[in-house]
């Protein structure tokens, strides 16, 4: 028996890997973490299978399922959105599985932030503009930051910021990263990624609070922020350039 932590990306149902759909449609047991994975992503479950949503499930109830399809014999498709790696909340369950002695292996998916740039068709790393994505959050109810991690400190490098779990904390986010980034660097909100629903904000550290204040977005929302946004004046990449070479192509004469 084995439990497979799978990634199913952020929303559409065709963005789950062939990997992680193959798996939903073999195992006789589903969980699912069902205020962010559509029910339409295990739809296609094995006829007869247990499908359990675990939005309003504690660690100890969804723990307690890993043991019944264990004693069962049955392997379980545990469902997340996004990756898996990414603020996934599999840490603990792992650890748990660890101690019970029960087998689980991970499938990644396509992680939120990724999907947000290609619904926007941005590369985020731009030559000589942002060659750094940082994937962060603030502090919150739910746990702090730990030391070194706050975005006065990271935004001093001035790579992109992907900041997660935090469109309520934009008034610290323009009072902390305005005097790095200045007023009007670009900040993008990225609501609901791969959902029907999918919503774009754009703005300026100036001007996005006030603007996803009038949307009336309060979750589920992901804030880029930083120069590379907009860039549109970048040289090429050395890649495909004629005067580049590398192992499969030499440089033109």
């Amino acid at each position: 028996m084995t439990v497979h932590f799978i990634g199913a990306g952020p929303g559409a149902p065709d963005l789950i890997t062939v990997r992680g759909l193959k798996l939903i449609q073999s195992c006789p047991v589903c969980l699912y973490a069902g205020s962010l994975v559509p029910p339409e992503m295990v739809a296609e479950v094995p006829k007869g299978a247990r499908v359990v949503d675990t939005s309003s499930l504690t660690l100890d109830e969804i723990i307690a399922e890993f043991e019944r399809a264990d004693a069962e014999g049955k392997d379980v498709a545990r469902v997340h959105s996004g990756d898996p790696s990414i603020y996934g909340a599999v840490a603990e369950q792992m650890r748990r599985l660890d101690a019970l002695g029960i087998d689980y292996d991970v499938t990644p998916g396509v992680p939120a932030f990724a999907a947000a740039a290609a619904a926007l068709k941005k590369e985020l790393t731009v030559p000589e503009v942002c060659q750094t994505i940082i994937l962060t959050r603030t502090s919150m109810k739910s746990s702090a930051m730990p030391d070194g991690e706050d975005l006065a400190t990271l935004g001093k490098s001035g790579a992109t910021l992907v900041i997660h779990l935090s469109i309520r904390n934009l008034a610290r986010i323009e009072t902390e990263l305005t005097p790095l980034y200045g007023t009007d660097c670009p900040v993008i909100v990225a609501y609901r990624v791969g959902w029907p629903d999918e919503q774009f904000i754009h703005g300026t550290l100036a001007d996005i609070a006030s603007k996803v204040k009038a949307s009336g977005l309060s979750r589920s929302a992901m804030i880029f922020v930083g120069r590379g946004l907009v860039a549109d004046t970048f040289r090429d990449s050395a890649l495909y350039h004629k005067d580049h070479s590398h192992t499969l192509r030499s440089r033109s004469e």
